[in-house]
C-alpha cells in the first residue's frame, strides 16, 4: 500500500480534488467545512484502476498551517502538487516544492487544476511557467494533468497519471522495526484510544506489545484498521489507525511515535547533513535556534554548525543538531528545519547518526571522517564505523543505529567477520536467534586497544603496588568499563596468550613477581625470629603491621608466608601447617577434640586454640559439635590450607 500527500498554495483546490478523486471530504473540522479552507491534515484513500488502494493525506496550503503541513508530508510516497490555472504558481507553491525536494520525493503528478476557469492559452503560459518552476528539482520530470476538479473533467487522466508514478515507485525498505508517528490522536466509546499514523516501517500485528515514545509508554495493540477496514497486520507503508489499550488520550499528542518494543529509543542530539535553501534570506549562523520537523514530531532546538561560523544560502554543510525535547530518529531520516521567529523554511537534510557520543569541537578533524563514512558508506562501511566508534555494540543495537534492512545488517556482519576487521568475541552471531539479537560485536581495533589497556593499567597497579599479588578483577573491570561477559571473555584471551595470571581474585601480567628489597627482607627476617621464639603464641597482627607497616605486611599474606586466621591472630605457615595436622592426628585417634587438648597439645593459651579451630571451621577442615569439634565428613575445599 502507498501513500500521496497534496501539496500547493491555498485555495487551489487540493481538498476538492482529493473529495473528486475519492468521495472523502478530507476537511473532518467544523471550522474547516465553514471557512471553505484546510486547516490540519485530512485523510483519504480511494482504489486505483489496478486494484491498489492508496492512501491520501491532505494538507493545508494557507502559509499559517505551513508546520502542519510538514507534519503530513513526512511519510508519504508521491505527491499530488496542486496549482490552480487561474492563478498559477503562488508563494506557498514555492515552499511546498522546496519542502519536498529537500525530503527527496521523487515521485507524483502536478494537478493543473481548475482549468474551466481559464482559456487554452492562458493554460500554456502557466504550463510553462510550472516547468520552469520544477527545473532543478527532484519533480521535474512528473507528468502535468489539466484537470477540474468542479467538472471532473481530466480525472481519469490523473488517476491513471498516478497508478504509472507509483508503479515505478522501487519497493519501500521494511528493515522489520515498526515505526508509526503519530499525527492523531482520539477516543472511540466502546474501543478507547485510537491513533493514525503512516506505518514508515516494520508491520505491526493485534496483539502485540508496543511502547509510544519519547515518553515510553506500554501498551498493547488491541485492533488495527486501514481505510476503516479491520486488519489483523497492518503492512510498512500503510495509512494505519490503531487502537491502544493501557494508554489514554491525554498522554499522547502528535509528534509521538508509536513503535515496537526496545526497537528505538529516544535522542536529544543529532549528527546531520544539511542543505540551506538557495533562497533564504541570510546565512546560517552557529548557534541559531531553529525548528525541527521529522515526520510528525516539531521540536526547538539550536545547530552547531561544524567546520565553518556561517552556511550560506543553497550551502550544504555539517550540523550537530541540540534539541530541547527527545524526538525518534533513525540513520536516513529526512528533516525540515525552520526559523522559529520570523517564521521560515531554512532547508533540510538527512540524519547520519541519530546518537552522537558527545558534542564535537567544532573544528576538529574528530567528526569529518566519520560523518563522511555514514552520509556515502557502504553497510559494511557503516556498520564498521560504528563498530569503531563504540566500545562493542549488538545486533539489536546495530539494526537500530544503522537503520539498514536485517539482512543487509547481517550480510555486513558476516563479511565483516570473515575479514578479521570485527570480532565475535563470544561466538553467539552464530547461534539462534535471540542469542544472535545481543552478541556484543567489537572491532578488531578497539578489541586489542582493551588488551593493550589492560595491561598498561596492570603495569601501572604493580608499579603502584610492588606488594600486592595483582589488581583486584573488580577494579580492573571497573577501570576498562565492560560488561561482566565481556570482561571475562577478555581476561581468558589475555590468559591463553600467556599475558596475564590469576590469583584467586587478583589480576597480574604473567611475569610479575612479588620481590621485596633487601631493606624489606631484613624486616622481614627480624618478625620471622620472633614467630621461630614462640610458634603457636606468635606476635599479634597489630604488632606484625607496626613492625612491617601495612603493605609488607600484606605482601608476606599474598606470599602465604603469614597465615592469618583472625582479626587478631596470624602464624607463620610451617607453623600453621603443623597446628593443622596436629588436629587432624588427634580428632583421628580420639574422634573428636576440644579446644582445651587442642591448646594443652600446642603449648599455647585458649586465645590461639579458638582462632585456630574456628578458621578450620570457616575452611570446611573442621566442624564444631557442642563444645568439641569433628573432622568435616564432605571432601575438603581446593584450597586447604
Amino acid at each position: 500500500m502507498k501513500v500521496i500527500g497534496t501539496a500547493g498554495h491555498v485555495d487551489h483546490g487540493k481538498s476538492s480534488l482529493v473529495e473528486a478523486l475519492s468521495g472523502i471530504n478530507p476537511d473532518r473540522l467544523a471550522e474547516e467545512q465553514a471557512r471553505q479552507m484546510t486547516i490540519d491534515l485530512g485523510f483519504a484513500w480511494f482504489t486505483l484502476p489496478n486494484g491498489e488502494e492508496i492512501g491520501i493525506v491532505d494538507v493545508p496550503g494557507h502559509r499559517d498551517f505551513i508546520e502542519n503541513m510538514l507534519a503530513g508530508v513526512g511519510g508519504i510516497d508521491a505527491v499530488l502538487l496542486v496549482i490552480a490555472a487561474d492563478e498559477g504558481v503562488m508563494p506557498q507553491t514555492k515552499e511546498h516544492l522546496a519542502i519536498l525536494n529537500l525530503l527527496q520525493i521523487e515521485r507524483g503528478v502536478v494537478a493543473l487544476n481548475k482549468i474551466d476557469l481559464v482559456d487554452e492559452e492562458w493554460l500554456t503560459l502557466v504550463e510553462e511557467d510550472i516547468h520552469q518552476l520544477l527545473k532543478n528539482t527532484r519533480l521535474a520530470k512528473v507528468p502535468i494533468v489539466h484537470v477540474s476538479a468542479k467538472t471532473r473533467q481530466g480525472l481519469d487522466k490523473l488517476v491513471f497519471a498516478l497508478q504509472n508514478e507509483l508503479s515505478n515507485l522501487p519497493q519501500r525498505v521494511n528493515s522489520g522495526r515498526p515505526r508509526l508517528p503519530i499525527d492523531r490522536v482520539f477516543s472511540l466509546s466502546g474501543f478507547g484510544t485510537i491513533v493514525t499514523g503512516t506505518l514508515i516501517d516494520g508491520n505491526l500485528e493485534v496483539g502485540t506489545e508496543c511502547e509510544i515514545l519519547p515518553k515510553g509508554l506500554k501498551t498493547r495493540i488491541r485492533g488495527l484498521q486501514t481505510h476503516k477496514r479491520k486488519e489483523e497486520i497492518a503492512f510498512a507503508g500503510s495509512r494505519t489507525a490503531a487502537n491502544l489499550s493501557g494508554v489514554s488520550v491525554d498522554q499522547i499528542r502528535r509528534g509521538d511515535v508509536l513503535v515496537g518494543t526496545g526497537s528505538f529509543r529516544p535522542t536529544q542530539r543529532l549528527d546531520v547533513r544539511f542543505r540551506l535553501l538557495p533562497d533564504a534570506t541570510r546565512n546560517l549562523k552557529h548557534n541559531t535556534e531553529v525548528k525541527l520537523f521529522l515526520y510528525t514530531s516539531e521540536v526547538l532546538g539550536r545547530v552547531r554548525l561544524l567546520g565553518a561560523e556561517e552556511l550560506p544560502p543553497g550551502e550544504e554543510g555539517w550540523l550537530q543538531i541540540e534539541l530541547q525535547s527527545p524526538v525518534v530518529a533513525a540513520r536516513g531520516d529526512r528533516f525540515i528545519l525552520r526559523r522559529p521567529s520570523p517564521s521560515e523554511t531554512l532547508g533540510g537534510g538527512v540524519v547520519l547518526d541519530p546518537f552522537p557520543l558527545r558534542r564535537y569541537r567544532r573544528f576538529s578533524n574528530e567528526w569529518r571522517e566519520r560523518l563522511e563514512a555514514l552520509s556515502l558508506g557502504t553497510p559494511k562501511e557503516v556498520i564498521l564505523n560504528l563498530l569503531q566508534r563504540n566500545a562493542w555494540m549488538t545486533l539489536t543495537q546495530l539494526l537500530q543505529e544503522s537503520n539498514f534492512a536485517p539482512e543487509k545488517v547481517e550480510q555486513a556482519i558476516s563479511s565483516l567477520l570473515q575479514e578479521g576487521l570485527i570480532i565475535d568475541p563470544q561466538q553467539r552471531f552464530s547461534k539462534e536467534t535471540k542469542e544472535k539479537l545481543e552478541a556484543p560485536l567489537i572491532a578488531r581495533s578497539r578489541w586489542e586497544e582493551w588488551q593493550k589497556k589492560a595491561q598498561i593499567l596492570l603495569e601501572e597497579y604493580h608499579q603502584s603496588y610492588p606488594l600486592r599479588r595483582g589488581m583486584p578483577r573488580e577494579e580492573l573491570k571497573a577501570r576498562l568499563k565492560l560488561p561482566s561477559s565481556l570482561f571475562q571473555t577478555l581476561v581468558e584471551t589475555l590468559k591463553s596468550q600467556g599475558k596475564v595470571k590469576e590469583e584467586k581474585t587478583a589480576l597480574a601480567l604473567s611475569e610479575f613477581q612479588i620481590r621485596l628489597s633487601p631493606g624489606q627482607q631484613e624486616q622481614v627476617n627480624t618478625l620471622l625470629r620472633l614467630f621461630a621464639q614462640a610458634p603457636f603464641s606468635p606476635p599479634s597482627v597489630k604488632e606484625c603491621k607496626q613492625k612491617l607497616g601495612e603493605e609488607l605486611y600484606t605482601a608476606l599474606l599474598e606470599l602465604e608466608e603469614l597465615i592469618q586466621v583472625s582479626e587478631e591472630v596470624v602464624f607463620r605457615r610451617q607453623d600453621y601447617l603443623k597446628a593443622k595436622e596436629t588436629v587432624r592426628q588427634l580428632i583421628t585417634n580420639q574422634g573428636e577434640i576440644s579446644a582445651a587438648q587442642v591448646r594443652d597439645h600446642l603449648q599455647t593459651s585458649r586465645k590461639y586454640a579458638l582462632a585456630l579451630l574456628e578458621y578450620l571451621d570457616q575452611i570446611g577442615f573442621t566442624e564444631r559439635r557442642g563444645d568439641v569439634r569433628i573432622l568435616k565428613s564432605t571432601a575438603l575445599p581446593a584450597r586447604e590450607r
